[in-house]
């Protein structure tokens, strides 16, 4: 980090294994992404006034030389946060995600998924459950109305253009997952 940590407390004591816990986990942050140049952290009691009963709040704000990632903790419906070393995993835990993916998008290691390959079907027995495809590198594979997702096999008709996975089966390669092409 090019600026020093920033920890601040609110409406609370500072706590020395908390800080030195935040101090840790940001340590991590910062082998993370080595070009990190600020980050701060801040936790937040409730005030005495409130009624949810001592529910704590914690957001970091991690600056970096093109984008900045703020994360916030707060008390939810579904999760409560009595205590604040659980508020400070959950954001730092939180952090760690987006960091990663922030420096796997520079590096440009976004997934990228393979499009599925495409055919035509050429035959269809529909007394035995099944059917061939033709596809466009001209290789005949076999399918199950089983494999089928968003048709029904007795709506499908010979010439009808199909996505599918292939694999490799007991009898040669065959198409599972096939999608009718222009069907949701």
């Amino acid at each position: 980090m090019q600026v020093p940590l920033q920890i601040t407390f609110r409406n609370m004591e500072t706590s020395e294994a908390l800080e030195s816990y935040i101090r840790e986990r940001a340590a991590k942050l910062d082998n993370i992404c080595e070009n990190m140049v600020s980050c701060r952290v801040v936790v937040e009691a409730p005030h005495k006034h409130q009624h949810k009963g001592g529910l704590f709040h914690a957001s970091i704000d991690i600056t970096l030389p093109k984008e900045t990632i703020v994360i916030n903790r707060e008390p939810d419906l579904h999760k409560a946060y009595h205590d604040a070393h659980v508020v400070v995993r959950d954001v730092f835990d939180s952090a760690q995600r987006r960091l990663r993916d922030f420096v796997s998008r520079q590096k440009g290691e976004v997934k990228v998924h393979a499009e599925m390959p495409q055919g035509k079907i050429t035959e269809l027995y529909h007394n035995e459950d099944y059917g061939r495809i033709l596809t466009a590198a001209g290789d005949d594979i076999y399918f199950h109305r089983n494999s089928l997702i968003n048709a029904d096999f007795a709506g499908l008709s010979i010439g009808d253009e199909v996505r599918f996975v292939e694999e490799q089966g007991d009898n040669g390669p065959q198409a599972t997952s096939v999608r009718v092409a222009g069907k949701s």
